[in-house]
């Protein structure tokens, strides 16, 4: 197995992976003056991740080749956190990135921040900008509010605009059954959704939550798991089977992940979550991987 990060010869081409995220739970707390929400979520790393090989060109350019037909090249955040750092560093010239994308697209399992966090490391490597890590991490967090939490390797809780984070010391391992269903969801139209409803009572069960992981114990993630998008989502109906289908085979809990529309079932075991996952792949796309805890905190 290759490493997380994979550095070709003379510096021509790097590797990685980047890994996808669950929500174990996720409260929106305020709106700030500035449009941005104050979050707080614990968010499990999961084994499941998009590939990208970033290589030197002669050109002054970026091109990203991608397996998604429609994905707009000049739309992506690479592309824009390319432009960002060539007019930073000088240093920087044509790359071309081959991104293989498995995480689904509009899940909110946090796959365009995860991209961009390895992208923006892979790059301070090929270029040797020597960037620090506060550095990376404010290019990040000036990309999106997720980008920050992606540059751990871990479970964590975030905080403020899901830039203040507080990483849970754990080596836990659980599986996890991820259904993509034919719904999206877009993650600005669901705080404004969630800005027009007013008096949600959310369950903030944060620390049940850190308490279960670091002790290994996904059976005491029953009834604490919690997203309050889940009240705004509008095919919530869709949401609701996918959970009651999960649990029938045998999850512990289930819950919609990020803005959605990803859905994630915790399996104690593999044998069942492997006997769930042959089971609901004849009706849904799904993803079966594990938790993911890694020894080195970030992946700087």
């Amino acid at each position: 197995m290759r490493s997380a990060i994979f550095i070709g010869e003379a510096m021509k081409t790097i590797y990685t992976k980047a890994r996808a995220k669950i929500n174990l739970n996720l409260l929106v707390l305020d709106k700030k003056e500035n449009g941005y929400h104050n979050i707080k979520s614990v968010f499990q790393k999961i084994n499941l991740y998009d590939e990208i090989y970033i290589t030197k060109t002669n050109t002054d350019d970026i091109k990203i080749k991608t397996n998604i037909s429609n994905l707009d090249e000049k739309e992506n955040i690479i592309y824009k956190a390319y432009l960002i750092l060539k007019q930073k560093y000088k240093k920087i010239k044509g790359v071309q990135v081959l991104l293989n994308k498995k995480i689904p697209m509009q899940s909110g399992m946090a796959g365009g921040s995860t991209d961009c966090a390895s992208f923006i490391v892979c790059m301070n490597k090929l270029f040797d900008l020597k960037m620090s890590k506060d550095e990376m991490k404010s290019i990040g967090k000036s990309l999106g509010a997720d980008v920050v939490s992606c540059f751990y390797n871990k479970a964590l809780k975030a905080e403020g605009i899901g830039d203040i984070i507080t990483t849970v010391d754990n080596n836990s391992k659980y599986y996890i059954l991820i259904i993509k269903p034919n719904v999206n969801g877009n993650t600005k139209e669901m705080f404004k959704l969630l800005d027009n409803k007013r008096n949600i009572k959310q369950i903030d069960k944060t620390n049940e939550i850190i308490k279960a992981i670091k002790e290994n114990n996904v059976d005491k993630l029953k009834n604490k798991v919690y997203n309050v998008f889940e009240n705004v989502f509008k095919e919530k109906e869709v949401i609701e089977k996918i959970k009651k289908e999960l649990k029938q085979n045998g999850a512990i809990e289930s819950l919609m992940t990020g803005s959605g529309s990803a859905v994630y079932g915790i399996f104690k075991d593999k044998n069942t979550a492997k006997k769930a996952y042959n089971n609901l792949m004849k009706k849904y796309q799904t993803y079966i991987c594990t938790s993911y805890n890694s020894k080195k905190e970030e992946i700087f």
